[in-house]
């Protein structure tokens, strides 16, 4: 009796021993997905594939990528009419003598390209030059340092003046160039005709 008391102990000893062990695997398990630090996870999550599934069935296409607009090319800013920059420089002088500032000088509204030589001359301040605004048919006489609309007069010589003359860009740049203006050429017909009609009525000696 005893002999078969023992075996029946052995027996249930063998059968607790597996199950105690697969109930240690189990809380270890459990543990250790507990224990797991939350950037562990996160970089755990980053392995999976998120995109959107391809059928593969379906022929493969190429994604498309957005082009960027063209800019366009830049180009040079035309100056506004005449009557525009006039009544731009009225204001600018009503300005200045409500601030008491000397007032702009009425060339500072015209372009390089409106102006004729009439002549040159000296004075006690050095050359001057009288030039005529072909627009609105009047003259001025201006010196060197004279600012105009579009650029500036640099230096009087004995038969032309020197302007340096400035280009601006819708981009901003400004471009800077030497220009010339000579003497505005007389009429010499004119001029031999008024000569012979002088001698003719000259009286003899």
């Amino acid at each position: 009796m005893k002999h078969y008391t023992g075996i029946i102990r052995s027996i249930k000893l063998g059968l607790i021993a597996p199950l105690a062990i697969i109930a240690c695997g189990f809380s270890a398990h459990s543990f250790a997905q507990q224990t797991t630090t939350p950037q562990q996870q996160q970089e755990g999550a980053a392995t999976t594939y998120r995109g959107t599934p391809r059928d593969p069935f379906s022929p493969y296409r190429p994604p498309v990528r957005r082009t960027r607009a063209t800019k366009a090319a830049p180009s040079v800013i035309n100056p506004p009419a005449i009557q525009e920059r006039i009544a731009s420089y009225k204001a600018q002088k009503v300005a200045a003598i409500n601030a008491q500032r000397p007032a702009p000088k009425p060339v500072t509204a015209l372009l390089l390209s409106e102006l004729q030589v009439i002549g040159i001359f000296r004075t006690p301040r050095g050359f001057a030059a009288m030039v005529e605004a072909t627009p609105i048919k009047l003259s001025y006489v201006i010196y060197p340092g004279e600012i105009f609309y579009d650029g500036q007069l640099v230096a009087i010589e004995e038969n032309r003046l020197v302007f340096r003359r400035e280009t601006r860009w819708t981009n901003g740049k400004r471009e800077t160039l030497v220009e010339t203006k000579q003497m505005r050429q007389q009429n010499t017909a004119a001029t031999d005709s008024l000569n012979a009609n002088g001698a003719s009525t000259a009286p003899n000696p």
